[in-house]
């Protein structure tokens, strides 16, 4: 036996006992999550998910995310996906997405990172905030968001879009591949100010930045504004809460959560450094990272 089956085999093993008594026929199988898993891990493409419905897709993550838990460990937060209305039209839907992040994920900026880090690699600019309070799961503004959160995080995330089509992915299959989270380089937190009219002057701040990709010459990679993410970064988590509210699920205090991108999704190449930066957020550092 190949180390890739006795993988699935291990896997399928686990799918079998965490689904024998809530298996959905609509769903991927408990033996397609695993070997999907498997390719994760393994970093070769899967096969793609097809023709699922939305229920079909929260399904079909529930099941992966019950076994990339066993083998990446603790979920260390969320990340809201095709916030952007640019990158929703290039899956085919009109709304965002969630999935789970897990430790490890996310780097130091100045990192150096495989350009092949995953089957199907991207890289993306993006923003983390970290949780504070539980209050965040009613949150319905973005200023009860900022409440609730103690940091802002510029982020650049490294999704892998990870089978054999990325292009025919739909949002239920982005949803079924845990949208894609692997890897993400974070640069220093921003800690969110105590006083209100700080925290209003933050809000605009966020809603107006300019962020942009550069490479190691300066030139321009991509990039875009604040409100290009639900005309607010901050309405992403306002999305999130109610999604996972749908399913019992609730952000906890010291939660990282991804708003989503600010850019359109790039392939790496080994050798290509970037740059992340947000002009008109004050105190934000750069994010930056290379590719080897």
């Amino acid at each position: 036996m190949t180390t890739k089956q006795t993988l699935i085999a291990a896997l399928l093993a686990s799918a079998f006992v965490a689904f024998a008594t809530s298996a959905q026929a609509e769903c991927l199988t408990d033996a397609q999550a695993a070997d999907m898993v498997a390719h994760y891990l393994a970093k070769t493409p899967a096969a793609n998910p097809e023709n699922l419905s939305d229920a079909d897709g929260a399904c079909t993550r529930a099941k992966v995310n019950v076994l990339l838990a066993q083998r990446l460990g603790k979920v260390i937060g969320y990340k809201a996906g095709l916030t952007n209305p640019a990158v929703q039209k290039r899956f085919n839907t009109d709304k965002p997405v969630w999935g789970k992040l897990y430790e490890g994920m996310v780097l130091q900026s100045g990192a150096t990172v495989d350009a092949a880090f995953g089957a199907r690699p991207l890289y993306e600019a993006d923003m983390l905030v970290r949780v504070s309070s539980a209050a965040i799961n009613h949150a319905k503004t973005p200023m009860e968001v900022l409440e609730s959160v103690d940091q802002i995080i510029p982020f650049v995330e490294l999704p892998d879009l990870m089978v054999q089509a990325p292009p025919k992915l739909n949002g239920a299959g982005v949803t079924a591949i845990n949208v894609g989270a692997r890897l993400g380089v974070a640069a220093a937190p921003m800690a969110v100010p105590a006083y209100r009219a700080e925290r209003y002057a933050l809000l605009q701040a966020l809603a107006d930045m300019n962020v942009a990709l550069t490479d190691g010459s300066g030139v321009r990679l991509g990039g875009g504004k604040g409100s290009d993410i639900l005309e607010h970064p901050l309405n992403a988590v306002v999305w999130l809460a109610g999604a996972l509210a749908q399913e019992g699920l609730a952000m906890q205090p010291g939660d990282l959560i991804s708003l989503g991108s600010f850019s359109p999704l790039l392939p790496p190449r080994a050798g290509l450094s970037v740059t992340a930066t947000y002009d008109g957020l004050p105190g934000a550092t750069p994010v930056r990272l290379i590719f080897k």
